[in-house]
């Protein structure tokens, strides 16, 4: 009888320990567990530590409560202004109810990457070539909100989403090359005539206060000087007075002004020009157009003295005929009389 009792001890001992055995469980920190009884939730979520559920009629499942990261593949699409690009993203959720996440989806891993891949399609038809490469900030948290709004009944919160790169084709990178070219080649442009004006402008100022004192002239060239053999080279630099420059001009001006004088008090041709005070040519009379060089386009015929006598005025004459024809007898009568003289 003792022995009976013992084994049966024995035997309900051994039942109890595989009993625990098999309803024992351990829920870590970061799970939720959640229990189906005969396929019907129960009312409670399991939180963590060791908790115990029925053998053979309660089912637990235990959730990850822990943020979640995931890649969302490469998605091809055509941006708003017509261009083709390869946009891959990283999505970081986590889930907030254990409970729909079991109950509400069959597999929420995989229903958050489609909406991902569908939402990231959508935003690359939506969105501009230079809002994916310099707006990504905007991007993100519109590719955030149209993630997380289906999501939120699976219990799964959107922590956050951002685009991770932009592929472009290669053509399109070169036209990006030389737009960024051209764009610094501009603002160097404008930089160095920025640059340019406002040397001016100073050298303006240096130039007016120099003007007032000639001596500053002077010495800003000693000083150009000094800079320049400063160097070992082979230059020679011989400064010559701009002033020297002005005296010399304005004596040759003075002389000019005062042989102009002297002539108009006078009435004396010079004896270069041949010119009489009024400006006429000899024999010729004045211009009337005073052009300056009229009387160079003689130059190389014959004087005047020598082609044609002097004309007298024949406004008082009143038969002009008459004096041409005893003009004409007076000169056959000469060259007769040579003929004769030459003939004895």
């Amino acid at each position: 009888m003792l022995e009976e009792l013992v084994t049966g001890g024995v035997a309900l001992a051994s039942v109890g320990a595989v009993y625990l055995l098999a309803a024992a469980r351990v829920v870590k920190q970061y799970e939720r567990g959640v229990v189906l009884r005969l396929g019907r939730l129960t009312s409670a979520v399991r939180g963590p530590g060791f908790t115990m559920i029925v053998p053979g009629v309660d089912r637990m499942r235990k959730v990850n409560m822990q943020i979640v990261t995931m890649p969302v593949p490469a998605q091809e699409g055509i941006t708003r202004d017509n261009v083709t690009v390869r946009v891959d993203a990283v999505v970081y959720f986590k889930v907030v109810d254990a409970a729909d996440a079991v109950i509400a989806v069959e597999d929420y891993r995989f229903a958050v990457s489609q909406v991902a891949q569908t939402s990231l399609r959508s935003i690359i038809g939506k969105s501009d070539l230079d809002d994916l490469l310099s707006n990504r900030e905007k991007l993100n948290q519109g590719l955030a909100v149209m993630i997380d709004s289906p999501a939120l009944g699976w219990g799964i919160q959107i922590d956050r989403v951002e685009i991770k790169d932009v592929s472009l084709p290669e053509t399109m990178k070169r036209s990006m090359a030389r737009q960024a070219e051209a764009t610094r080649d501009r603002r160097a442009r404008v930089i160095n005539a920025d640059a340019e004006l406002q040397a001016s402008k100073k050298l303006a100022e240096a130039a007016q206060a120099m003007s007032g004192q000639p001596a500053a002239l002077q010495l800003r060239l000693l000083q150009t000087v000094v800079a320049v053999a400063a160097e070992k080279n082979s230059t020679l630099v011989l400064p010559f007075p701009v002033e020297l420059l002005r005296f010399l001009e304005r004596s040759g001006l003075q002389a000019q002004a005062e042989t102009a004088r002297a002539e108009a008090a006078t009435g004396a041709v010079p004896p270069s020009t041949g010119a009489s005070a009024d400006g006429a040519h000899p024999g010729v009379g004045p211009d009337p157009a005073h052009r300056p060089g009229h009387y160079l386009e003689g130059v190389g015929e014959p004087e005047a003295s020598e082609a044609v006598g002097p004309v007298e005025d024949l406004g008082d004459i009143e038969d002009v005929g008459g004096v041409v024809e005893d003009i004409g007898r007076v000169e056959d009568r000469e060259a007769d009389d040579g003929g004769r003289g030459t003939g004895a």
